[in-house]
């Protein structure tokens, strides 16, 4: 039998307010051409279907068309529920959807209740454990351990009870940072006081563990994997190669594991330098098109940078200033800095210290006018009751 391994889809997701949904629908697309051209016999998908656990009713038809393409492309489908996900709303109609390829495992009830499917050796068993949020589910379970450990120890002795008493093939789908896997900056935290990772052989047992939630492919064991992310949705993925695993079952277990780079429709990129270097330097050409993070280093913070970084850079989304040379060596309580500082002080260095230069002298004018009609009683005393000027604070 021949599994794709993937995660993570998380479809409905933006990436600093740009929109994914036609980015991950190719790439959906690009999943059922390899069901097609692989003769792939089952999608797995562990957790994170949406980002969102109300997702929009664009990206619930996006899921639609790449589910319906998989299908139709010859593969049966077995999706569990992520951190993300709303299992009760992703497994709505699980009974129906079965009996047309899909089944979704979202429960803690459906547990040690496999997907049962069958090549010419004999059957496979396909155990779904959705996320399992600690204390709802200790609870649910009626166990006294806690954490993540606990609840996930719990369901793989379940798992394991089933899957001994059915002597068959078996694989595990599973939502959860497990030890020795490599974390990126767009996971939700599942930490729950302080502890979110679990020991690998937790799930010692099956002849492969198909894992999700971490963004980065990565081997943890031959029969460990993380597929990671269906697209890059943080600049700390740049380096990604995303992929699928293709995972061959004969019939004594596990006999292959390939990996199958997937497409990215935009690549993601970063630049670091002054302002106009970057408009004018044409190394940067081959960039023009990314999603792109630019850290700028102008001692005074440049005026109406993005808009002039998307004239060259259309797909320019994040923007960050870093002076060089610039910035105080440590931070200062509120306190220190204004101590003994007239106002006009306090509001120059605050110009300063946010970009990097003080009030030019048409801003220094203004300052001074906002600040007498601030304090007007402050102006009296100090002139003896003279009169604001006409039109201050209009």
């Amino acid at each position: 039998m021949r599994l794709l391994h993937t995660s993570d889809w998380h479809l409905g997701r933006t990436f600093h307010g740009a929109d994914l949904l036609a980015d991950q629908q190719a790439v959906l697309a690009h999943l059922a051409d390899v069901v097609r051209s692989e003769r792939v016999d089952v999608v797995l998908v562990s957790g994170d279907v949406y980002d969102r656990a109300v997702p929009s009713a664009e990206t619930v038809q996006v899921a639609t068309r790449g589910l319906a393409r998989i299908r139709e492309a010859g593969a049966q489908i077995v999706v569990t529920s992520g951190n993300h996900d709303s299992a009760m709303r992703l497994g709505a109609f699980a009974d129906f959807l079965a009996a047309g390829g899909l089944h979704l495992r979202t429960s803690i009830d459906t547990i040690d209740d496999p997907v049962v499917l069958s090549d010419e050796h004999g059957q496979v068993a396909i155990y779904g454990i959705p996320y399992l949020e600690p204390e709802p589910a200790r609870q649910a379970m009626g166990i006294e351990a806690k954490g993540h450990t606990g609840v996930l120890t719990e369901a793989m002795r379940r798992v394991n009870a089933d899957r001994e008493r059915r002597g068959s093939r078996s694989v595990v789908m599973a939502h959860a940072f497990v030890t020795g896997g490599t974390g990126s900056d767009s996971e939700r935290s599942i930490a729950v006081g302080g502890v979110e990772q679990v020991g690998g052989a937790v799930f010692d047992g099956p002849d492969y563990v198909a894992l999700g939630h971490l963004h980065g492919p990565q081997t943890l064991t031959e029969r460990m994997r993380y597929s990671g992310s269906l697209l890059p949705y943080s600049f700390s993925e740049a380096a990604h190669r995303k992929s699928a695993w293709l995972v061959d079952l004969g019939p004594g277990g596990l006999e292959r594991v390939q990996r199958l780079e997937l497409p990215v429709p935009r690549a993601l990129a970063t630049i670091t330098g002054e302002l106009e270097q970057i408009l004018a330097d044409p190394a940067h050409e081959d960039v023009r098109d990314c999603y792109l993070a630019v850290t700028l280093t102008d001692r005074v913070r440049p005026l109406d940078a993005m808009r002039r970084l998307r004239e060259r850079f259309p797909y320019a989304v994040y923007l960050d200033w870093q002076p060089q040379g610039g910035g105080t060596s440590h931070a200062l309580r509120y306190a220190e800095a204004v101590r003994g500082r007239k106002d006009a002080e306090i509001v120059e260095r605050f110009l300063a210290d946010c970009r990097g230069a003080g009030p030019r002298p048409s801003e220094r004018a203004l300052l001074e006018r906002a600040l007498r009609a601030s304090h007007p009683e402050r102006e009296g005393r100090r002139e003896e009751g003279a009169p604001v000027s006409a039109g201050v604070g209009s």
